[in-house]
């Protein structure tokens, strides 16, 4: 029984031409045989023209709404011609790397002379200080180099490749391929050269043929001051080897920074915390705490409040790129209010009664009564 050709489509007999147009470009890119190698694709993709052949213009649609497919008879065709600008991505997305029978292609063309070799990513930890100075990292990478034995050729040495004679040195073939948009030919590249065009009959030992060889080695890089987690760094000429003499490509090492268990980063300032007693803070003091240069001194002011910052100028992150601007050092200020007991709880009760007495809440008392009612 003959399907319906709105229900092969997918629309509603109320959809217009536009909505008609979009699903069958949407079906066709589907089911076309050169990209759905499925069984019964190509019957489907028969079906699915049929059925915008039929709806895709006026008349034939009002003659197959009144009769059916009885009424289509042998008059439908191929979609209007001069509609065909509509299908220029179904071309694309189908038949890039196609062409009109008696041309090829340009841009399909396999290169056959000198190629660059492949870039080459390599991902490296660093540990926070190692981010912040900055370096010399020794890393070890495997990457193709030209193959000494044969200098690249791929063949045994004392013997040269000779020219493919399935494609005649051009390292690509062409197959014909009828489709419902007409005849178009296929290039690809040459299966017996993989598209080189040249053929080894004594292949080198050392590489097989390749003309390369996987190599382990080690390389010093630098690492900038000031680098963070995603800062991709590019080491010229440490990819794989080029082939036919063609250049070789880039390893791009790519950084993260590990956590560090006291030191935290934001841009290019670096927060800490520490923590004080209540009388520390109460009377000020003099400490050192820990930088990423060192212990440095702190001063503690008089009547510091809890979770203060204070900044330590120029002991943060180097400014990538400009190490001589650096970031701050900003500390937290945390303090330890602990259980008093004995002989010290009797004397801050005195000191908060004596003060409570006093004619306002400022300075030291304020800065108690805040503690004690925290």
């Amino acid at each position: 029984m003959a399907r319906d050709y709105y229900e092969i489509l997918g629309v509603s007999r109320e959809s217009d031409k536009e909505e008609i147009k979009r699903a069958y470009r949407r079906l066709a890119r589907k089911y076309h045989p050169d990209v759905n190698k499925e069984d019964g694709a190509d019957e489907r993709f028969k079906e699915i023209n049929r059925a915008y052949e039929a709806l895709s213009e006026p008349e034939s649609r009002s003659r197959y709404d009144r009769f059916g497919e009885a009424g289509m008879g042998g008059n439908a065709g191929m979609p209007d011609m001069g509609d065909m600008g509509g299908f220029a991505d179904i071309f694309e997305s189908f038949f890039s790397g196609f062409a009109g029978s008696g041309g090829g292609n340009p841009q399909a063309r396999r290169r056959t002379g000198p190629t660059r070799g492949d870039d080459l990513r390599f991902d490296l930890k660093l540990e926070f200080r190692e981010a912040v100075f900055g370096g010399e990292k020794q890393i070890k990478i495997a990457h193709l180099e030209t193959c000494n034995t044969c200098s690249g050729s791929g063949a045994k040495p004392g013997t040269k490749p000779r020219t493919c004679t399935t494609c005649g040195g051009g390292g690509q073939v062409r197959r014909a391929t009828r489709t419902p948009f007409g005849s178009f030919t296929q290039v690809s590249a040459c299966p017996t050269c993989n598209g080189t065009g040249q053929m080894i009959e004594e292949k080198c030992e050392t590489c097989g043929g390749n003309g390369l060889n996987q190599v382990t080695k080690k390389l010093k890089i630098t690492i900038p001051a000031g680098v963070d987690s995603g800062t991709r760094l590019r080491v010229t000429g440490e990819g794989d080897a080029g082939q036919k003499a063609g250049p070789s490509g880039d390893l791009y090492v790519y950084l993260f920074v590990q956590a560090d268990q006291e030191f935290e980063r934001d841009g290019i300032n670096i927060l800490t915390e520490i923590k004080i007693s209540y009388l520390q803070a109460i009377l000020g003091d003099k400490i050192t705490v820990n930088t990423v240069d060192g212990k440095k001194p702190l001063t503690i002011p008089v009547g510091t409040q809890p979770d203060t910052v204070l900044t330590l100028e120029n002991l943060g992150v180097p400014k990538l790129g400009n190490p001589v601007a650096r970031g701050d050092h900003l500390i937290a200020i945390k303090i330890d209010i602990p259980k008093v007991s004995g002989e010290e709880r009797e004397v801050l009760e005195k000191l908060l009664d004596k003060l409570k007495g006093g004619a306002g809440k400022g300075g030291i008392e304020g800065f108690l009564g805040g503690i004690f009612n925290r």
